[in-house]
């Protein structure tokens, strides 16, 4: 059987990003009207050519989700409830902590001005850029950490479930951690708006994925929808980042032209917060639970990669395609695969510490 591999756009996804960096920059030096245009297009602060775009890099996601497995899950309950636990219960208060020590006071002389959000309240970029860091710290990923799995050797099934109950989770839990957060962050957060976000980018692409696989896999079958249906797909979903990212960074040009170090300011946070989660995931708990190695690496994974497509949907909405919140999820997207290929090379070289 042919082994599987990350396809050529995940392999090089930072490549991308930073072509997408260069070009929107370029678009927002020599046609700053066309972002602009497209972002007004909007109805109650919702960007409807944005929303566009972000359902088709949502859906190609929950598509590919059995949500039948979720009841599998009795059948493995400490891994399933130390993903959980890292996911809700950890993560998005570390990713809070070390983002605002960091960028809230290490940095913050390094992140000057403020910015004028999509409701029009003004506040410090330092504080936006956290509310982004934020954003990614309450989305546990669902789509590349079933390649991460693989590609560690860890259990397909298990990892199948966990995201089934991650995802769930995510429509009850992200919109009251996000907004709880975000105020203690003193970030302006209307709650309708972030109910409408959740609505909108997990429940909607959600509900379609579920009626649309189990429409197609019952009318073509399995094998057509796995090897047909999915790869026409991806494309479409590379497009719709591709084009957000674009969009995005014609508007941050001028604070990453001002601010070359901007980027990596943020960057280190994000990258702390993953390898904390990660190892107590990882080295910590998945010991004391005596778990399998083919159970705690996709169990340590979840927690340490984000669903950063649902961040730069939640960032947009809320804040603005302009704002620094958004600006922050992406440099989500640019650190994550390197930094993931990193974790599961090194989970390989220790599988030896757990009882196979």
């Amino acid at each position: 059987m042919e082994e599987k591999k990350l396809s050529f756009f995940e392999r090089y996804l930072t490549v991308w990003v930073l072509l997408c960096i260069a070009i929107g920059i370029a678009l927002g030096k020599t046609a700053p009207e066309v972002a602009t245009k497209l972002n007004d297009f909007s109805i109650y602060q919702v960007s409807i050519p944005i929303a566009i775009c972000l359902f088709f890099m949502m859906y190609p996601i929950m598509v590919k989700i059995d949500f039948s497995n979720v009841i599998q899950s009795a059948k493995t309950p400490k891994p399933v409830f130390l993903t959980l636990f890292i996911n809700w219960a950890i993560k998005p208060f570390t990713m809070f902590a070390i983002a605002y020590f960091f960028l809230g006071y290490l940095f913050k002389d390094f992140l000057p001005g403020t910015e004028i959000l999509a409701n029009g309240e003004e506040v410090e970029l330092w504080r936006s850029y956290v509310a982004g860091t934020i954003l990614l710290g309450i989305a546990p990923c669902t789509a590349m950490v079933l390649m991460w799995s693989y590609l560690a050797k860890g259990n397909d099934g298990l990892t199948l479930v966990m995201v089934a109950v991650n995802s769930l989770l995510m429509l009850l839990l992200y919109g009251p951690l996000g907004g709880i957060l975000l105020n203690v962050n003193s970030m302006p957060v209307p709650w309708e708006t972030m109910l409408l976000s959740v609505s909108i980018y997990v429940a909607l692409p959600l509900i379609a994925g579920y009626l649309s696989r189990k429409w197609i896999i019952k009318s073509k079958g399995m094998q057509w929808f796995n090897e047909k249906f999915l790869h026409w797909l991806t494309p479409i979903s590379i497009t719709a980042l591709l084009l957000t990212l674009i969009l995005l960074f014609s508007f941050k040009g001028e604070v990453i032209i001002n601010n070359p170090l901007t980027i990596l300011w943020i960057a280190i946070p994000l990258f702390i917060q993953t390898i904390f989660i990660f190892s107590l995931g990882y080295f910590f708990f998945a010991r004391l639970l005596n778990l399998s190695y083919q159970d705690a690496a996709p169990a340590a994974m979840i927690g340490a990669s984000n669903h950063f497509e649902v961040a730069i949907a939640t960032a947009v909405i809320l804040f603005g395609l302009s704002s620094g919140a958004a600006l922050a999820t992406v440099v989500g997207v640019l650190i994550e695969v390197p930094l993931m290929l990193m974790l599961v090379s090194l989970c390989k070289k220790t599988s030896y510490l757990f009882n196979n």
